[in-house]
């Protein structure tokens, strides 16, 4: 997405803007947090991690200076973790079962988890092998990080593997879609290199069902991996979400990442939707220079799906939120741009039946929001093409699999990540997905075991 002036971060001087935010540590505060750790047997913070990274060994690889071995713990376990470092709720996962919250102020495992990651992206070593060939060979749909970690533990394994990835570059949602200055795309696409080193090929810029046919993939391989995630945000469905001035979120968020990104600066921003894309639409719109960005969300703040940090930071750096707002249409001016949004106040009534309580609207509530922006985030298409282009059940576009065999209803496909999310199955988080890729991989390999040479 370009602006009508193809300006530039370093146009405006914003690129600093955009950094990453959070600082490394240091040496001496790594070895210092590094011996704070009790190294608990059975660590409940071990339990609480989604790819079970080994984290009283890596921490105390860093006490003793042996940061690559720290390194190889953390991506051994997950082959996003560098990423996840940046993006995991810690506080909710594994710094939350830290056994010193009952006493002082747990461990910070993610800092130290980046410092051995970053500590191995600045040495650039490859951290693994590929066993020998053993005569397999897999396709997964998609490089990101339920598809990197797929291809990963299978290329280690030795599997002849292939991605297919319809965007110039690898990484998915950790390259595109989260902003820079919480995860820097450098981060991610050192990720995709350590998939490569293992003699996994990613081909770029093919859509399956559109450059190859799904049924190409399915004769040229033995099993196919379904990683493909969700893709756009969907329309409103309101009238004038047309209007010049109307961004798609995760368009917005990968425009800052590309350098392209539209002139906010000194405009009035409105983001229509409570999670985490949300607020990184919206912080991304203060840093480009908005004056003003407001959050609405049909719903109240105890139910808004962004993480607690992620609702901190919006809160920090001003963006404002209107609770039980409902936009009911965007209003343009004489030159078809953003001039406000219509809503309507809501409120929260139980079905008779029981279940959850649903947003309703106030009767002869409607207000105006004035804006010369609004961005949409209310979650992300299904890519049922694809999906229909295979054959596979679906419910609503969500992937119906085997719970422990993530094995589709077609038996040579296997499906992980965000396309498997919904409907109450699984979690959206990038440590959800690189641990699904795993054990959607492992399931591979218990179905296709390699095939050993033998030796005169």
């Amino acid at each position: 997405m370009m602006n009508s002036s193809g300006t530039t971060l370093s146009d405006y001087g914003w690129e600093s803007r955009f950094a990453e935010m959070k600082p490394a540590m240091t040496g001496k505060e790594a070895m210092e947090e590094s011996n704070r750790c009790l190294y608990c047997y059975d660590a409940p913070c071990i339990k609480a991690c989604p790819t079970d990274i080994n984290i009283p060994s890596f921490i105390s690889k860093i006490s003793t200076g042996h940061l690559k071995g720290s390194a190889r713990t953390i991506m051994d376990a997950n082959p996003v973790g560098a990423s996840c470092a940046r993006v995991c709720p810690t506080e909710e996962l594994c710094e939350g079962a830290c056994v010193l919250n009952e006493s002082s102020k747990p461990i910070r495992i993610g800092d130290l988890q980046r410092y051995a990651t970053d500590w191995a992206r600045a040495k650039n070593e490859p951290l693994f092998q590929a066993a020998p060939a053993n005569g397999r060979t897999v396709a997964v749909v998609g490089a990101g990080p339920a598809g990197l970690s797929a291809a990963r533990e299978l290329g280690r394994a030795g599997y002849e593997v292939t991605i297919y990835e319809a965007k110039p570059k690898g990484g998915g949602l950790n390259t595109y879609g989260i902003v820079s200055f919480r995860l820097p795309e450098s981060v991610a696409l050192w990720e995709v290199e350590q998939v490569e080193a293992l003699g996994v090929q990613i081909r770029y810029g093919v859509r399956i069902g559109v450059d190859i046919p799904a049924t190409q993939l399915l004769e040229q391989h033995e099993a196919v991996i379904l990683a493909c995630g969700m893709g756009s945000v969907p329309m409103l469905g309101i009238e004038g979400e047309r209007l010049e001035g109307v961004y798609d979120a995760i368009e917005l968020v990968e425009s800052t990442k590309q350098g392209v990104p539209p002139a906010l600066n000194g405009l009035k921003v409105t983001v229509i939707g409570a999670g985490n894309t949300a607020v990184d639409a919206a912080t991304c719109s203060v840093r480009l220079g908005a004056e003003r960005v407001q959050m609405l969300y049909r719903r109240g703040e105890s139910q808004m799906t962004a993480y607690a940090f992620e609702y901190t930071f919006a809160k920090q750096e001003g963006v404002e939120f209107r609770w039980f707002t409902m936009p009911q249409r965007i209003i343009g001016d004489e030159n078809g741009r953003v001039q406000a949004v219509e809503c309507m106040k809501m409120e929260l009534i139980t079905p008779p039946g029981g279940g959850r309580a649903l947003p309703v609207p106030v009767e002869g509530s409607e207000f105006m929001i004035e804006c010369d922006t609004v961005i949409r985030a209310i979650g992300q298409h299904r890519l049922l093409p694809l999906i229909e282009a295979f054959g596979l059940r679906h419910q609503w576009g969500v992937v119906e699999i085997e719970p422990h065999t993530y094995r589709t209803s077609h038996p040579q496909i296997y499906a992980a990540g965000d396309v498997i999310f919904g409907q109450g199955q699984g979690e959206a988080m990038v440590v959800s997905a690189a641990q699904q890729g795993k054990l959607a991989a492992a399931a591979v390999m218990k179905a296709l075991p390699g095939q050993v040479e033998e030796t005169a």
